[in-house]
């Protein structure tokens, strides 16, 4: 028998809609699990006990007084550090931030609560959610449970390694250069980056973004299975006027061929023989279910996109952003910015602007191509999940990461989604997978084909820490 807290969400949610479980039982045996587990992988950084219970107790009274308690009832969730959550601090995993109470919920979370999860913790994330590994200096360190020596991925690297642990069956996640879609391949789970506008989200807490993180950062779920991904995804795209980025667009698109581009290698990159293994992998299953599969040497523009990214992304450090990763003193992510900055140099008016207009024309690059391949088939990473800290070890490692991960990095510059699909372990404890990229507002081509993928099999998880 299934243990409560390994349970799909969608199983769940049935289950305590029909009242063959409460949402007290399964929140009781999530917290349990939290407790058992979390120790030795520092995923959740504040557990919520008292609240996730009060919580459930609400689900279970909504059901026995005949009311509708949400397409997520009795679903435990977790949420990421950097998000308003109230009553808690958005520390975005700063010393500076360990006050900076939440008075109000971000739409994202309030989505949650309105479909009926229960939210048991808060997940860590790097200092100013700037990494694809997970430390910092309020917090502490976040291990992969498959393998404590490879990163769990970041930013969103205490939600994946807590999904992937079995700590809740949904773990909310951001994403401006791969912080959904790397977490969830690092730690062996899936995880949707969603079209810009698709989800509501707003930080009453801090200031307003710069124009860089309204128009690339997106709000996404981690899951272990895709029906999971795909019922979460719902259950956060209730609209709120908060975010006037938000698009009110219908979840489910017209018919397209079922034909999808594989490329191993684009804009040159050095793709690894695992993970052009796994791709090639994920193709294969397509096919056998009777998709039409067609292998490419090119896409069109990421590494262009990528660029003007990290020169948007980096546009903020000249505006206060430098002098308060001095201030905070987390090495790590100061060590990023002044790589980044050696690499891209601060955009001028000139190279902002340019930034902006080029944007128009890479998007429609890409979306004529998903007129004649409506899904793409490429790698989430070049490499393997890294070693833990990998980019801590010099200019060179650090250039070595940033390489191979410029799908993530390229893709948020045109506000598309994208989804990491696992498939496999390497070795016996590491990761590995797919990612999957379709046309705006069009996760359901996503969904549809990580399906296909999934039911080929996929890594067992829950996984119990190494």
């Amino acid at each position: 028998m299934t243990a409560l807290y390994a349970l799909p969400a969608t199983e769940i949610a049935a289950k305590v809609r029909s009242r063959q479980l409460s949402a007290m039982e399964v929140t009781e045996a999530a917290l349990a699990r939290m407790d058992a587990v979390n120790p030795a992988i520092n995923a959740v950084i504040k557990p919520l006990h008292e609240e996730a219970r009060a919580a459930a107790r609400e689900v279970d009274a909504k059901i026995a007084r005949g009311e509708d308690p949400g397409m997520l009832a009795g679903v435990t969730v977790t949420i990421k550090a950097n998000v308003d959550q109230k009553g808690h601090a958005t520390t975005n995993g700063l010393v500076l931030q360990k006050d900076l109470i939440a008075e109000v919920d971000n739409p994202m979370v309030a989505n949650f609560r309105k479909a009926g999860a229960v939210i048991i913790g808060r997940t860590n994330t790097p200092a100013f959610s700037l990494r694809w590994f997970t430390s910092n200096n309020v917090h502490g360190h976040t291990k992969n449970p498959w393998n404590p020596a490879i990163t769990p991925g970041g930013s969103s690297g205490g939600a994946g390694s807590a999904t992937a642990a079995g700590i809740g069956a949904i773990g909310q996640g951001s994403d401006i250069g791969g912080s959904i879609r790397y977490p969830a391949y690092a730690c062996g789970i899936h995880g949707l980056r969603p079209t810009l506008g698709r989800i509501p989200a707003f930080n009453a807490s801090g200031a307003e973004r710069d124009i860089g993180g309204q128009v690339m950062a997106v709000q996404g779920p981690l899951c272990r299975t895709i029906g999971d991904i795909e019922l979460a995804f719902e259950a956060m795209t209730r609209p709120d006027p908060r975010d006037p980025w938000y698009v009110p667009a219908p979840l489910k698109g017209p018919e397209a061929p079922k034909r999808a581009a594989l490329c191993v290698r684009p804009e040159g990159l050095a793709t690894v023989p695992e993970v052009e293994a796994a791709l090639r992998d994920a193709a294969r299953r397509l096919q056998d279910a009777g998709w039409t599969i067609v292998e490419l040497d090119s896409l069109p523009p990421l590494r262009e996109p990528a660029r003007y990214q990290s020169q948007m992304w980096l546009a903020g450090l000249q505006r206060g952003g430098m002098a308060m990763a001095e201030k905070e003193g987390e090495q790590a992510s100061l060590g990023v910015y002044r790589h980044m900055l050696a690499i891209t140099p601060p955009a001028d008016l000139n190279t902002y602007q340019d930034a902006l207009t080029k944007r128009a024309g890479f998007l429609r690059q890409w979306m004529l191509f998903f007129e004649k391949y409506p899904v793409v088939i490429c790698p989430v990473s070049a490499e393997l999940p890294f070693p833990d800290q990998q980019d801590t070890k010099g200019f060179e490692a650090f250039q070595r990461v940033l390489e191979s991960q410029l799908t993530q990095v390229g893709l948020p510059f045109m506000g598309l989604p994208g989804l990491t699909v696992t498939t496999g372990v390497v070795g016996g404890n590491i990761p590995v997978g797919a990612q999957l990229l379709a046309g705006r507002y069009r996760e359901d081509l996503l969904i549809e084909a990580g399906r296909v993928i999934e039911a080929a099999g996929v890594p067992a998880t829950p996984v119990d820490p190494a």
